[in-house]
């Protein structure tokens, strides 16, 4: 565990545990639970194999805490169960650290990047709460990201679920397209009835006058065409475990995907 500070941290309090170890649940077998609280020499009863994963985290943690008169009982078991390394992918290991850190900020420490523990400001408020622990929301607000994207994949930034983020965020192309211009449609054939310069386009991203505005709008066609065909059609046809996608992914799309959308705002729709 990383350095937390000099004293010893003050007891979580009964409900703090509670929800820490509902979040860290997410990440833990039944059978894992005895070599996580081990560390702890926290020991348990027989029969109680057969209790809900987090009571069994709890108890551990309680038991513990109560003898020693501390938080460093919790803040060891996040570090073992939050261990990178037993992540079976990173997009895994990010979605449990945004649960986690949830219910954690309001103690005043998050899970950093690296699995190891930091002390932070406390968390006031579930918004804020939320709001810190969901790192990609937060960089896609410093990046300016379109408010049209975080609007169609809220929900989804929410849980972490980084390929359902993109998918949303491309379904809002294609809805504000058939604003624009009234056309029905999806997807490629949709950008083709609205941009396609050979059948006089309905949206144009500029006077199309030169042959370079030409290859600039025909370039931008295509990156809405190439989004579609990739994050739109797989979902239809492909397992849900080749759905994977990376949090870094997610933000470079993502920020396509705005960009995408400012070009629309300023682009002209014509009769």
């Amino acid at each position: 565990m990383s350095q937390t500070g000099s004293l010893p941290p003050a007891p979580f309090s009964a409900a703090s545990v509670e929800s820490i170890c509902k979040a860290l649940a997410e990440a833990v077998t039944g059978s894992q639970i005895p070599n996580m609280i081990a560390p702890l020499k926290v020991v348990e009863g027989a029969g109680n194999e057969r209790q809900t994963k987090w009571i069994r985290l709890y108890n551990a943690v309680a038991d513990r805490q109560n003898r020693q008169g501390d938080g460093r009982p919790m803040l060891r078991l996040i570090s073992e169960i939050m261990a990178p390394v037993r992540f079976q992918s990173q997009q895994e290991f990010d979605r449990v650290r945004a649960i986690v850190n949830e219910s954690l900020l309001f103690s005043g420490y998050m899970v950093r990047e690296d699995g190891k523990l930091a002390r932070v400001t406390a968390a006031v408020t579930v918004s804020e709460a939320q709001r810190r622990a969901d790192d990609l929301r937060e960089e896609l607000n410093r990046r300016g990201v379109h408010a049209d994207v975080l609007r169609f994949c809220k929900a989804e930034l929410m849980q972490q679920n980084y390929f359902h983020a993109v998918l949303e965020a491309s379904k809002s192309v294609a809805d504000k397209i058939r604003n624009m211009t009234g056309e029905n449609g999806d997807g490629s054939a949709l950008v083709d009835k609205a941009c396609s310069i050979s059948q006089g386009p309905r949206i144009a991203f500029n006077t199309l006058a030169t042959e370079w505005e030409r290859s600039e709008h025909n370039g931008l066609v295509m990156l809405m065409k190439g989004l579609f065909s990739t994050f739109r059609n797989p979902s239809a046809h492909a397992p849900k475990i080749l759905w994977a996608t990376s949090r870094s992914d997610a933000l470079d799309v993502l920020t396509l995907i705005s960009m995408l959308h400012r070009r629309l705002d300023s682009a002209a729709v014509r009769p």
